[in-house]
């Protein structure tokens, strides 16, 4: 039977849906670098396995098909008919399930570090022993020992004690519970039953599930396409997180319909649209369109708002600023004096305005950083609250 799992949901709930299952003593906050990049772009589910993070952990055994019925479950109850699945490690051993035995569910799949098979199994069985005799905190740190390259673990021991921490919270019994059914699964004989558009990608230095256990998978899905990530240890998905977050997108992307994607370009570019100039700004533009000018208007959101803006490279407060200066610096005043009043909406300290528009004048001259200056003093006159008059007689 189906246990409800927990998961955490954000980004656009009218676009294609991405779900990412995790890895075996972990809790959905290890895609955390993949949500913030994507739930922009997409509908973005992050997801609990049964007995980790604040799912059920109902009383064993467990197999794979069982996690993977919690998955469909869930899937069902949120009406999604299918998905674009990513899985580590465990979660790639229950995306491979679902992928071979219910494939009308899955858009696309992504597998990162993972197997078609977790043998020997005799270790599997000792180390499930081993927890629940002496607790899940006796392994942890040797656990996350196998996720990060050492130079990582070295260089940033703080994301190594974090993630020591998560593993230490994964109940006992769930954590043991999904040993035992890695250690009873094969998936071998399934994977060329997997129809899915399959990307793979294993860490060069993955000492668990290392590049030629990735490789016997992708030889086994028909049209699989493989990539190392290097350096990259078990959890490829934090150590080389904007690399595995490109090569992800990119797969979806490629294999997601036009109208979808235009959808979801606008859907994500009016969110930052919102974010950045205002609702009041927006939704006077909104309902100032016409006929004539809505395509202009489905260009701006869907290009400049959903595609540049949206892009992880920069923040929001670095793209205002860059956007001031290149107003300045083009004498667009009307341009100009909306993303000035934008910012300072925002909170956005007065004090960056003038090294922006000081720094603008050295390269693009003085007239247009006076005239900067000036839409900014009338800017900061406008939206400073006035000081109630003084009726006292």
């Amino acid at each position: 039977m189906s246990v409800e799992l927990n998961f955490h949901q954000t980004g656009n709930p009218d676009a294609p849906a991405v779900v990412f299952l995790g890895s075996l003593g972990s809790d959905l906050t290890m895609w955390a670098p993949q949500i913030h990049a994507l739930s922009n772009r997409y509908r973005v589910i992050a997801v609990d396995h049964r007995g980790h993070g604040k799912s059920p952990v109902p009383a064993g055994p467990y197999t794979v098909a069982d996690l993977a019925g919690d998955v469909v479950a869930l899937l069902d109850s949120l009406e999604l008919e299918s998905v674009h699945l990513v899985g580590l490690s465990l979660g790639g051993a229950v995306s491979q399930w679902i992928a071979a035995h219910r494939p009308t569910r899955v858009d696309t799949l992504t597998l990162l570090c993972t197997s078609p098979q977790f043998a020997p199994a005799q270790p599997w069985i000792e180390r499930a022993q081993t927890v629940r005799t002496d607790g899940i905190a006796s392994i942890a740190a040797a656990v996350v020992g196998r996720w990060f390259t050492p130079g990582l673990a070295e260089s940033d021991p703080e994301l190594v004690a974090r993630h020591v921490a998560m593993v230490e919270a994964t109940p006992d019994e769930g954590y043991a519970a999904c040993c035992e059914a890695l250690a009873v699964w094969d998936g071998r004989a399934d994977l060329a039953r997997i129809v899915a558009p399959t990307l793979l990608i294993a860490g060069e230095q993955d000492p668990a599930t290392p590049p030629a256990t990735l490789a016997a998978i992708a030889d086994g899905i028909a049209d699989s396409v493989m990539h190392v990530v290097d350096p990259g240890a078990h959890l490829a998905s934090v150590e080389q997180a904007g690399h595995v977050t490109k090569l992800l997108a990119a797969h979806i992307s490629s294999h997601t319909p036009a109208n979808a994607q235009r959808s979801a370009a606008v859907a994500a570019g009016m969110t930052v649209r919102r974010q950045v100039l205002g609702d009041a700004h927006v939704d006077r533009s909104i309902a100032g369109a016409t006929e004539f000018t809505a395509p202009f208007q489905d260009f701006i959101t869907r290009t400049a708002w959903g595609d540049i803006w949206s892009r992880p490279g920069l923040d929001h407060h670095i793209r205002r600023l860059l956007t001031l200066a290149i107003l300045t610096a083009v004498g667009n005043e009307h341009e100009l004096d909306m993303h000035i009043r934008a910012a300072l909406r925002s909170g956005m300290d007065p004090d960056q305005l003038v090294e922006v528009f000081l720094h603008t004048a050295v390269y693009a001259g003085v007239p247009n950083s006076n005239q900067a200056f000036a839409l900014g003093k009338q800017a900061l006159a406008d939206l400073t609250p006035k000081p109630e008059e003084n009726t006292t007689p």
